[in-house]
C-alpha cells in the first residue's frame, strides 16, 4: 500500500486554517466541538498544563502524536509539555531531556518546559543553578515545572530557583497540595516566596492551590477537593490582587473542581481574575476525562474574557 502523501493530521489543520481565514484565530489543528465554547466564536486553545510519557503506574503512555491527536480533536492549538522530576511527583520520571527532546520536531504546536528537583546536586552555587537552566531555555524550554517537590514552598532551596527563573524570565508552574510544595491554610509560604521574588511569574495548580479559592479552607482541605460553596476571603483571591506575579492554571479535578462547586461564584471569580488564569487540562493519559472544554462552555463567559484565559493570556507570558 502507499504511504498517503498528507497526513490526517496535517490534512485537518490546513482545513481548519482556510475555513478560519479572516477571523483572527490562529490555528494549527482542526477545530473539535469544544472550540469557541462559551465565547460563541472559533477559539483555538492554549493549553498551559499537559505531559507526555507514561506518567502513573495505573496510566497508559501518551505519545506526541498522541497528545496532537487529542490536540486536533479538541481545539488544542498549542499545549505547554512539562517534565516531572521529583520522586513525589509521578510514578515515572519524566526528564527536562526527554521532554525537549519529544516536543522538537513539533515545536510549532508543543512547547516545553523544563524542571530540576531544588534538592538535585550540583556546582557552582546559583551560577552553576543558571547555566543548568539557561541551557534547557536556549533548547526550547519557555518554563519551569511542573514544580512539584516534597518541601514547604518557602523551602529555601526552592527560592534559589525561584530568583534565578526570575532571572531568566522563566514562568513557573507549581502544584501546591499536602506533600508537594506544602503550605498552611491563607498560603504564608507562597506569599513569603512571592514577596521575596517579584520579577518571577508564579502559576498556581494543584489541589492545595484550588481549596484555598474559599476563605474557611481547612489543612486537611489543602489535600483534597472541598465540594462545599465557597466561602469569601480565599487566599488564592487575595494574593492574585495583591502581587501581579501571581497566576492560576485551571488544570485537573482540582480546577475544574473549585470552579464547579459554586458555579455563581466560579463564573464571577473568571471574570474578576480574566488577566490572571490560564487554561489547563492536566491531560497525560489517553482515554483521560478532561472536564475544562464542558466547564468553559458552562460558564458562557463574555467573549473577551474567554479569549483571554483560553489563549490569549498564555501567549503573553509565554511571549509566544
Amino acid at each position: 500500500m502507499r504511504r498517503p502523501l498528507v497526513s490526517r493530521r496535517t490534512f485537518c489543520g490546513a482545513a481548519a486554517g482556510i475555513a478560519l481565514a479572516g477571523t483572527g484565530v490562529r490555528v494549527g489543528a482542526g477545530l473539535g466541538s469544544a472550540a469557541g465554547a462559551g465565547a460563541g466564536r472559533a477559539t483555538a486553545y492554549i493549553d498551559v498544563h499537559t505531559h507526555l510519557g507514561q506518567t502513573w503506574n495505573h496510566t497508559k503512555e501518551l505519545t506526541a502524536d498522541g497528545l496532537l491527536e487529542w490536540m486536533d480533536a479538541n481545539g488544542v492549538e498549542r499545549a505547554v509539555v512539562m517534565p516531572v522530576v521529583s520522586p513525589e511527583a509521578a510514578t515515572f520520571i519524566s526528564t527536562s531531556d526527554a521532554v525537549l527532546e519529544k516536543t522538537k520536531p513539533h515545536r510549532d504546536r508543543l512547547i516545553p518546559f523544563c524542571c530540576i528537583d531544588p534538592r538535585t546536586s550540583y556546582s557552582g552555587g546559583r551560577h552553576g543553578l543558571k547555566h543548568i537552566l539557561n541551557s534547557y531555555a536556549e533548547r526550547g524550554a519557555k518554563g519551569f515545572g511542573e514544580h512539584k517537590v516534597g518541601l514547604p514552598i518557602d523551602d529555601r532551596r526552592s527560592m534559589e530557583v525561584y530568583g534565578v527563573c526570575g532571572e531568566l524570565g522563566l514562568p513557573i508552574l507549581f502544584h501546591l497540595d499536602e506533600q508537594r510544595n506544602t503550605d498552611e491554610p491563607g498560603l504564608p509560604g507562597l506569599e513569603r516566596a512571592l514577596k521575596a521574588h517579584p520579577k518571577t511569574v508564579f502559576i498556581g495548580h494543584g489541589p492545595g492551590w484550588w481549596a484555598s479559592i474559599s476563605g474557611d479552607v481547612t489543612a486537611d482541605e489543602l489535600g483534597g477537593y472541598p465540594k462545599k460553596p465557597v466561602a469569601p476571603g480565599g487566599a488564592m483571591d487575595r494574593l492574585m490582587e495583591q502581587y501581579p506575579n501571581l497566576y492560576g492554571d485551571l488544570s485537573a479535578g482540582s480546577g475544574a473542581g473549585a470552579l464547579a462547586r459554586d458555579a455563581k461564584f466560579g463564573r464571577q471569580f473568571l471574570i474578576r481574575r480574566a488577566d490572571k488564569l490560564l487554561f489547563g487540562t492536566d491531560y497525560l493519559a489517553p482515554g483521560q476525562e478532561v472536564p475544562q472544554f464542558e466547564l468553559m462552555k458552562q460558564m458562557d463567559l463574555p467573549p473577551e474574557v474567554h479569549a483571554k484565559v483560553a489563549r490569549e493570556n498564555a501567549i503573553r507570558l509565554l511571549r509566544l
